[in-house]
């Protein structure tokens, strides 16, 4: 029998899907997939399904809904000075996921090199070598994942087509400043490029941190694909209803890759979301509070347990250093496996965002969890801070 296709046939089961999977066996309290334990918004929910009853229930245009389109751009025009025509600069996917790779599918030619900065969301590789292309890792210098200027102007070649930018990022909660994005849009108009910008996460951050859309730096508004996503902003992720918006010249590919990939999104979901954009501006500014005040209470709990944690300044996550529980020999997905076999709870192991990686004593905790969330994966973690390892039976 012939096989299916090489190069996704070469990548396992996301370690997402492995872990909660691994959880759902072992009765595990899950700070691995990044999904909250918030419901979402009432008024949203209900809406959604007034929709439904009410009738509403075939195709919607292939772009999306203009009440959702004009929502976006009124929103990206209200936080971000961005002016944008709804008609033609604004695209609704089947979530955050089918932008990407719209994106991919619309810009990309085999050739092309794709400069990715790691530790990188894992959709990102695949699809793009999928499409014959060629990502080039840049990796981000912990514990602050700082940008290395000197390897990232490396990284850039005349056959450059595109760049991937996730800020805030996944995993690390790194919020790249002015100055990183400056420099990143130097490169960019030097070697004529592209950039997708993956900004999921722009209304969770934390601190004096400021999350700063590329494509409002000069030179870039004819440059950038700016990807958002509902299910981050209003905690429904399992919606899957994302947005891009782009120049009509770059918005052109991805909008016929999208007509190929899903064509449409539901409609009910379309109309609540295009109601949860033009919420008051107090709704977006209290957004990042109760995160903040989560990601406090894991790492508190965390650091008096003596597991160090890394800055950060956004997203749904924050890294921990398990180097000094981990036995002789043992990497990072090794570890997540143990933990959640011997103590009960998930991580996710860095090395699953590098193409490559020496750095095997970094994990992954997810935040957006209830405070009874938190405190049962700090209470089974008791036995591993006081035994130095995860041999322990299990915390009950």
């Amino acid at each position: 029998m012939k096989s299916g296709n090489a190069v996704l046939s070469g990548y396992g089961t996301t370690i997402f899907e492995s872990m909660s999977a691994l959880a759902r066996e072992h009765d595990a309290v899950n700070l691995g997939q990044g999904f909250p334990d918030d419901r979402g918004p009432d008024a949203l929910r209900k809406s959604a399904a007034d929709y439904i009853v009410d009738g509403n229930n075939q195709y919607p245009p292939m772009m999306g809904m203009p009440a959702l389109r004009q929502a976006v751009a009124a929103h990206d025009r209200r936080f971000y000075g961005l002016e944008l025509d709804w008609q033609s600069e604004v695209l609704i996917t089947s979530g955050a996921t089918e932008a990407l790779m719209d994106c991919f599918l619309g810009l990309l030619e085999a050739g092309d090199e794709v400069v990715l900065l790691e530790p990188a969301y894992d959709t990102y590789a695949p699809v793009i070598r999928r499409l014959g292309a060629i990502p080039k890792a840049v990796r981000l210098v912990p514990p602050a994942w700082s940008l290395p200027t000197a390897e990232l102007a490396a990284a850039f070649s005349d056959r450059t087509k595109l760049v991937v930018l996730n800020s805030p990022m996944n995993p690390t909660g790194k919020v790249f400043t002015r100055s990183e994005l400056e420099s990143i849009a130097e490169l960019v108009i030097r070697h004529d490029a592209f950039v997708v910008c993956d900004e999921v996460y722009e209304h969770l951050v934390f601190g004096d941190a400021r999350h700063i859309p590329l494509i409002t730096l000069p030179g870039m508004r004819e440059r950038c694909a700016r990807i958002g996503s509902a299910g981050k902003t209003f905690s429904l992720t399992g919606w899957k209803v994302g947005y891009i918006v782009a120049a009509p010249a770059v918005m052109r590919g991805i909008t016929k890759a999208h007509q190929f990939v899903t064509f449409t999104t539901p409609p009910n979901l379309q109309h609540a979301v295009a109601q949860g954009l033009v919420a008051d501006d107090s709704f977006f500014a209290g957004l990042p509070t109760p995160l903040a005040r989560s990601r406090d209470r894991l790492a508190a709990g965390l650091t008096a347990l003596g597991i160090p944690t890394l800055p950060c300044d956004g997203t749904y996550f924050l890294v921990l250093d398990i180097a000094r529980f981990q036995h002789p020999g043992e990497d990072d997905v090794a570890f997540c496996r143990r933990i959640v076999q011997e103590i009960g709870v998930v991580f996710i192991p860095m090395s699953a965002f590098f193409e490559s990686s020496t750095t095997k004593h970094l994990v992954r905790a997810c935040f957006c969890k209830a405070d009874a969330t938190i405190d049962a994966a700090l209470a089974r973690l008791t036995r591993l801070a006081a035994t130095g390892s995860a041999g322990a039976t299990r915390a009950p």
